[in-house]
């Protein structure tokens, strides 16, 4: 699918008749995070992934909120009715906070690994620039079975950790994300919410998806075996069925 651009928006869109699944990516999440969902769903709703700007905005604007002004822009822009949220990390943050003040636009939501409770990234310092093993490491580590990071996916990684400006809105931005706990406010959420988490997660770890199922009202929690911090490439015929299944449900 090719990525459109209208208005101050990059996003791709299926365009196909029927209810909106809008898919939020993570901090280092790209839009071949999201390939078996896309695959999978754009034949029945019309699947949306803005882009979100992490890396245009001004370093004074890099803030979880910053992401959420823009999708509420941009859900606002596209005229959607009501969405059904599905957000990995980060993006199930920004996901959260959008819900907690748009509650009439959202539908449902998902949430794969999702921080705004707990998530141990890179720790308090950046890696050295220039270190690709490290990169590596820290890259297959985001999932159960190492061979799941491409090359493409690590160098891509490694890319952005060696571009100082989106190394400098990286930092920022996890800090913004670790300032802006829920714990207090997800009591008032009230969208059925499908929490799907990989029970070998070392980022949000098993007791996070837990976490968030006792807080969130109206929840259902789902592990899935031999699998880390994003559920959807790892797994993805059983992210997808469990997505699909909640989806009729409601």
């Amino acid at each position: 699918m090719d990525i459109l651009e209208a208005g101050d928006f990059k996003f791709i869109e299926s365009q196909t008749e029927g209810d909106t699944l809008l898919l939020l990516h993570g901090l280092f999440g790209g839009l071949s995070n999201f390939e078996g969902l896309i695959n999978a769903f754009s034949g029945s709703y019309n699947v949306v992934v803005p882009i979100l700007p992490i890396f245009e905005m001004s370093i004074r604007e890099v803030s979880v909120t910053g992401l959420v002004e823009h999708v509420a822009a941009f859900v606002e822009f596209k005229g959607y009715e009501k969405v059904n949220l599905v957000g990995n990390s980060l993006g199930g943050h920004v996901g959260l906070l959008y819900a907690l003040g748009y509650a009439d636009k959202v539908a449902s939501i998902c949430l794969t690994g999702s921080s705004g409770l707990f998530e141990s990234s890179f720790g308090s310092t950046f890696p050295k620039r220039g270190n690709y093993e490290f990169i590596k490491t820290k890259t297959e580590g985001t999932f159960y079975d190492p061979k799941v990071a491409t090359k493409e996916l690590i160098d891509e990684v490694f890319d952005t950790v060696n571009d100082r400006n989106k190394a400098i809105r990286v930092v920022v931005m996890a800090k913004s994300a670790v300032r802006h706990n829920l714990g207090d406010k997800l009591h008032q959420i009230k969208a059925p919410t499908l929490l799907i988490w990989g029970k070998d997660d070392t980022i949000t770890p098993p007791f996070v998806g837990e976490k968030f199922n006792e807080l969130i009202e109206n929840s259902t929690l789902h592990f899935l075996d031999k699998c880390g911090h994003a559920p959807m490439m790892e797994k993805p015929e059983e992210f997808n069925q469990l997505l699909r299944d909640f989806l009729k449900d409601i």
